[in-house]
């Protein structure tokens, strides 16, 4: 009791703290730190603008504008160009930014085993020629007007050879905010660069957390713990936020493009007549009421109102569902026909799918839908072409180059686009590329490659007194220079310290298995002891194998989901080489298993960090946060149990039963979002989510994992409760109880002395498997609460088909499951001595 009220005491001070930082949540974890080798829009997301800058840059009306280069010069024939840097500019080591900077950059770029996902756009780039200091030029091997533009994307930021080695976990660049620290699954922090060449930021720290869950986004923002929120992934929410004095919500346009994308491939879809009845039957309007609560606009082809020469064709297709009708009777189909729709895991993508599979069911297209996590949909879909019909947004400015491709996932291939989009690649004249876009917008929505549905809004909540952040999203971007705090209002967010300071657990834990193996020696001799762990080795060996090839047999590719949509196939094949996933299975499986002998259990393919570190990281939340709720279930459970079997058929017992049964019944996630809504929300005593670290002090520390373990303990203690119950009201019949009541005892005093002790070994039990239950059986917590723990790791590696990570991760589960197992077993020499009597 006097830890819990610490804990409040602590929270109290803290919430009374001013606070001097700026904390945004965002829905996706960056995979690394290094945009320009990889493709997730996650690591532009946070560090585009503000730890790297281009030489150029997108501007939030899409522009193209001088950053690092001042200026430039092209040549009339556009195969040239000259840049001018801009002087006095440094990395935020203090090396200087120069001439030979562009020149790295460029070459990694182009290199043979380059993994940049936009590779194909930087390949007309010939060479790059450092003319002094300050002067660069890249000459072309065509002509290429979008070259400033494409520069100014986060592919090709600049980096500097002194520091690219550790760019993905520990970024260097010349932005206005420098690399803080990252605690892997909770959030990222960025300070000020006092020695920026610009305008100096205004506000001094920036801290990004992760939270992936709508309700968790939802609960944050409610509770103050995050000041804003671009990209929101609720719409159902905004309304509610909008009636919220203490929030604006600000709607953007964004560049990404929601469409039903048709396999151009395959029979009936191949027929033109049949795309077009597709194209006929949708609704669009209805699409964006239903999957995106009316936030989105509609398209009418792969173009988005900002790309230049845009051309509004959402006329060409209305809604007409007898027009649909007519046009698969003419193709063939007047009887209907069937398709399959499969769709990702994104809420605006499984809500559409069902309005979609409805509304072409009016027409005579039967859909069934087929829901997949999204690492099926890249092997099955995007990689494979295994579909029909399936939903998804493209998220990069004018990608209309993946329709000029024949082998892209919805395999369209006409000569005449390729032609046009070739024209358009060498054009130089503004109005003559502008030309070219229209006829190729024309073309994409004549030939009803795809349905186009609509272009998704960008929604931002954020606090009323926060201003400056870009209200659309021309790149993926959260440009963080010119946001400001018109007050100076207090906020309960954390400072970003290491969370290193959880060490202690692990020297908790190894010296409580010391001590227990000192016991079991003792106890059961060292013969048999050594027996019980052969037992357990060739146990592990037997998991490793079954582990290793579920893994391996499980779809999906890493390299693909971590380069995207719009990838280069070469620079895929790059990437499967650097991880090694082209290695045979058995050499593949023995250099995992020496690796975890000699306590080395490989690479993340994500992270690019070591899985023994990101386990220690996770460990220092799930282990604590699974001591304290075992914890909570013991010091409830057992003394609920043991008053109930003490009042057998009274109604304290019939009313502790009823909190048992109601305990057992109602879902943790359910408990967890209960707490948060009392304590979090409405009282403020919590933050909804997240860890601020055991650098902060182990108070502070130990409330952000109160509610979670409050509601991770809750069915735990139920459970135990009923189990301690059933086993005393056992035990309370058994002989030797009933010559104790005999010799003159009360049945609470033979209870309490002979029958409890006998009746822990099935408690015993239950407790013994409860810690690695909650270890990382508590995913749903921790995706609620937004914990950086390890389930959610587990969690978050299976989506991303991070192989290494899962087998790594389970194995170790697997151990701690035989290591609960066998600590029981000395448990039970403990508490019954019949078993200590029969081992000697």
């Amino acid at each position: 009791m006097f830890l819990i009220g610490a804990i409040f005491v602590a929270g109290g001070f803290e919430s009374a703290c001013a606070r001097d930082i700026l904390v945004i949540g965002t829905p996706l974890e960056p995979p690394n730190l290094d945009p320009a080798s990889g493709a997730a829009a996650a690591v532009d997301t946070v560090v585009y603008g503000n730890i790297f800058e281009g030489l150029t840059q997108i501007t939030q009306t899409g522009e193209v504008a001088p950053l690092l280069a001042e200026s430039w010069d092209a040549s009339p024939d556009r195969m040239s160009y000259i840049f001018h840097l801009r002087h006095g500019v440094h990395f935020h080591d203090g090396t200087s930014f120069d001439a030979e900077d562009v020149k790295f950059t460029i070459d990694r770029i182009l290199a043979p085993d380059s993994t940049n996902a936009q590779k194909a756009l930087y390949q007309p780039i010939k060479s790059v020629e450092v003319l002094d200091p300050y002067t660069v030029q890249i000459s072309l091997s065509r002509p290429a007007s979008e070259l400033p533009y494409v520069l100014g994307w986060g592919d090709a930021v600049m980096v500097a050879p002194e520091s690219v080695a550790t760019a993905a976990t520990q970024p260097v660049g010349t932005g206005p905010y420098k690399f803080m620290n990252w605690r892997r699954g909770d959030s990222l922090t960025l300070s000020a660069n006092d020695d920026y060449w610009g305008a100096a930021p205004h506000i001094r720290t920036v801290e990004f957390k992760f939270i992936g869950d709508a309700a968790a986004a939802y609960s944050a923002l409610k509770a103050g713990d995050v000041d804003a929120f671009p990209n929101y992934p609720a719409p159902e929410n905004v309304a509610d936020f909008e009636r919220d004095p203490r929030f604006k919500v600000v709607v953007g346009a964004s560049e990404g493009k929601v469409i039903l994308a048709i396999n151009n491939r395959k029979a009936p879809l191949n027929n033109v007549l049949v795309r077009r009845a597709i194209s006929h039957a949708i609704d669009r309007e209805a699409v964006i009421d239903g999957a995106m609560f009316g936030f989105g606009e509609p398209i009418g082809s792969h173009f988005t109102r900002s790309t230049p020469g845009f051309e509004d064709l959402t006329g060409k297709y209305p809604h007409d569902q007898a027009r649909a009708r007519a046009l698969l009777t003419q193709a063939g189909y007047k009887e209907g026909l069937s398709l399959t729709l499969r769709a990702p895991p994104r809420p605006y993508a499984r809500r559409a799918a069902e309005i979609i599979a409805a509304e072409l069911g009016q027409v005579g297209v039967h859909v069934t839908v087929e829901n997949l996590e999204w690492a099926q949909w890249l092997d099955q879909v995007f990689t494979r072409h295994d579909f029909d019909l399936t939903i998804v947004e493209h998220v990069e400015p004018m990608d209309f180059g993946i329709y000029a491709r024949d082998d892209y996932y919805f395999g369209y291939a006409n000569a005449a686009y390729k032609k046009l989009y070739s024209e358009y690649q060498v054009a130089i004249a503004n109005d003559e590329r502008s030309a070219l876009l229209r006829r190729m917008q024309e073309t994409l929505a004549d030939d009803a490659v795809n349905a186009f549905l609509y272009q998704s809004a960008r929604i931002t909540i954020l606090r009323n007194d926060l201003n400056g952040l870009w209200a659309d999203m021309p790149v993926p971007a959260t440009i963080l220079a010119n946001a400001y705090f018109t007050t100076d209002a207090a906020s309960p967010a954390r400072q970003g310290k290491s969370s290193s300071g959880g060490a202690w657990v692990g020297w908790l834990l190894l010296a409580v298995g010391a001590a227990i193996l000192a016991y079991a020696a003792r106890r059961l001799g060292a013969a048999s002891l050594g027996a019980r762990f052969g037992a357990h080795a060739a146990t592990l060996v037997a998991a490793s194998i079954v582990i290793f090839t579920m893994v391996q047999v499980v779809p999906g590719d890493p390299a693909a989901y971590m380069m995207g949509l719009n990838a280069n196939p070469e620079a895929v094949a790059a990437l499967r080489e650097q991880l090694g996933l082209n290695g045979p299975l058995l050499s593949r499986y023995a250099d995992w298993t020496l690796g975890l002998i000699r306590g080395d259990f490989g690479t993340s393919y994500t992270y690019e960090v070591p899985v023994g570190q990101l386990v220690a990281e996770r460990l220092n939340v799930s282990g604590p946060l699974a001591l304290m709720a075992m914890a909570f279930s013991i010091i409830i459970g057992i003394p609920v149990g043991v008053i109930a079997a003490s009042r057998r058929g009274g109604a304290i017992d019939t009313a502790l039963n009823a909190l048992m049964q109601i305990g057992v019944a109602l879902p943790n996630f359910w408990i967890a979002m209960l707490l948060i809504m009392v304590f979090s929300i409405q009282l403020q005593w919590f933050s909804a989510g997240g860890f601020s670290g055991w650098g902060n002090g182990a108070l502070p520390a130990l409330r952000d994992l109160f509610l979670p373990a409050l509601a991770l303990a809750a069915p735990q203690a139920a459970i135990l409760a009923r189990v301690m119950r059933s086993a005393l009201l056992d035990t309370m019949n058994e002989d030797y109880v009933r010559t104790a009541r005999a010799k003159g005892l009360t049945r609470d005093q033979a209870m309490w002395r002979h029958a409890l002790r006998n009746a822990m070994i099935p408690v015993l039990t239950i407790i013994g498997l409860q810690f690695p239950f909650l270890l990382a059986g508590g995913i749903i917590i921790e995706n609620v609460f937004s914990l950086p723990g390890l389930g959610r790791l587990v969690f978050q590696a299976i989506i991303q088909r991070d192989l290494i990570v899962v087998q790594s991760v389970v194995f170790l589960l697997v151990l701690a499951v035989i290591l609960a197992a066998f600590l029981i077993d000395i448990a039970y020499v403990g508490v019954d001595p019949r078993l200590r009597s029969a081992r000697r």
